[in-house]
């Protein structure tokens, strides 16, 4: 009876060995998931539709390139990773959109802003900004009030219309030695402005400015200004305005058999002026509120191409450095808190895509260069780039800059320019 008994135990073990052989495991924890990186938005504004848009595009991607680059780099901010998110949009120009997209940028949160472009509409957002405590740096904004407001949020990497405007009716008196000019503006601040500028400049040389003549950021129908200039047989016109409005000025001019010299601001500084005026745009002579182009740095112009496949059109390389400007103060402060990272962003000693970067007590750049342009065989083209009072031709100013090499296309683009005609000392301006 008892081998029975212990038959039975025996299977009875095995059974419930085998039981817990088949018994499932629990399933491992799962991995540890990276917590997503922090998103920091920056605003950046511009006309992207209407007759500038092509220089309001130019002027978000030199943004959207130094926020790509960022994000391609690694941030770390707060010991947390972080990601930086453009927030791009459309001020058309207009002192009202602008001001509602600037509120628009401030209800998203953004930790700063990059614009706007034109001076008519930075000035009032600049204001609404400064309310909410964001800081904000243009890379193409000129008119000299947007910093003389006192506010401390407020920044601009070109210089100022009353360092453009006589460094341009400077070389105009200097290199036609005009009697008698005629100042037209599109009554904009920023077209307004400049042109006060030169006609004071050109007032203090001596030269006769002719009563103002005006029309608007849209007049296409230049004709009975300029036939009303015409009578008055002005040696130089001088016009404040944009591409859009002075090309068709230049045309009709041309048209109307006026043999006058056209000088314009950085506004209608591009090469859009030959497409727009045709051949009557040979031989203008524009200005510029910082280095040309073809002067900014050789890894921004590469990169540039590369991304968007066209070359850059004028104050790309500025929005670029903004940009960068406002990441490189938040990288320093170790936080995109406005209230902490603006310091740093005041106390910047930055090496751009536009050459150092400093600011003075009113947010200006400190030592801006300006550039003097002729349009030769359809392209704008550098004659001389004006630099603490010094007048350099641009193959002069990339061997400055880069002492072992200059830029390639910097060097091509010199070769084919004019030498550089020395430009009287502009008088003093008081702001």
């Amino acid at each position: 009876m008892n081998l029975p008994t212990k038959a039975l135990s025996l299977s009875v073990i095995a059974a419930i060995a085998l039981a817990g052989c088949g018994k499932e495991q629990p399933p491992p924890p799962p991995p540890v998931q990276a917590a997503p990186p922090m998103v920091i938005k920056i605003g950046s504004v511009a006309p992207l539709t209407g007759g500038i848009a092509h220089l309001g595009k130019d002027n978000e991607n030199g943004a959207r390139l130094a926020v790509d680059e960022a994000n391609a780099a690694g941030t770390m901010l707060g010991g947390k990773k972080v990601s930086f998110e453009l927030l791009s949009e459309d001020d058309q120009s207009d002192p009202k959109v602008g001001n509602t997209v600037a509120q628009k940028l401030v209800d998203a949160k953004v930790a700063g802003v990059v614009g706007h472009l034109n001076s008519g509409t930075t000035i009032p957002a600049s204001a609404i900004y400064n309310q909410a405590g964001l800081p904000m740096v243009s890379g193409s904004a000129t008119n000299p009030a947007l910093t003389e407001q006192g506010f401390k949020g407020v920044f601009r990497v070109v210089g100022r219309d009353d360092q453009q405007g006589p460094a341009v009716a400077n070389y105009l008196a200097g290199q036609t030695r005009p009697k008698t000019v005629a100042v037209i503006d599109d009554a904009t601040a920023y077209g307004e402005g400049l042109a006060n500028e030169v006609e004071k400049t050109l007032k203090a040389a001596g030269v006769k400015v002719l009563p103002r003549e005006k029309g608007t950021d849209k007049t296409v129908d230049w004709k009975a200004v300029l036939t009303k200039i015409k009578g008055k047989n002005p040696d130089a016109v001088f016009y404040g305005g944009m591409d859009a409005t002075g090309g068709p000025l230049l045309k009709q001019a041309r048209e109307l058999k006026m043999t006058a010299v056209f000088a314009f601001g950085d506004g209608a500084c591009t090469d859009k002026m030959a497409e727009l005026a045709g051949p009557a745009a040979e031989g203008l002579l524009c200005s510029q509120a910082g280095i040309p182009v073809q002067a900014a740095g050789r890894k921004f112009l590469d990169a540039y191409k590369a991304k968007f496949k066209i070359d850059p059109i004028l104050y790309s390389p500025f929005t670029y450095d903004s940009t960068n400007l406002l990441i490189n103060a938040m990288k320093k402060a170790d936080s995109s808190d406005p209230a902490k990272y603006l310091p740093a962003l005041a106390a910047s000693d930055y090496n751009g895509a536009s050459g150092n970067i400093r600011f003075d007590e009113k947010g200006d750049r400190k030592d801006a260069e300006m550039t003097i342009f002729t349009l030769k065989e359809g392209k704008i083209t550098p004659v001389a780039i004006l630099k603490s009072g010094k007048s350099m031709t641009l193959d002069e100013y990339a061997r400055a800059s880069a002492p072992a090499a200059p830029a390639p296309a910097a060097a091509a683009v010199a070769a084919s320019a004019p030498a550089a005609v020395p430009v009287p000392a502009a008088p003093a301006v008081k702001n």
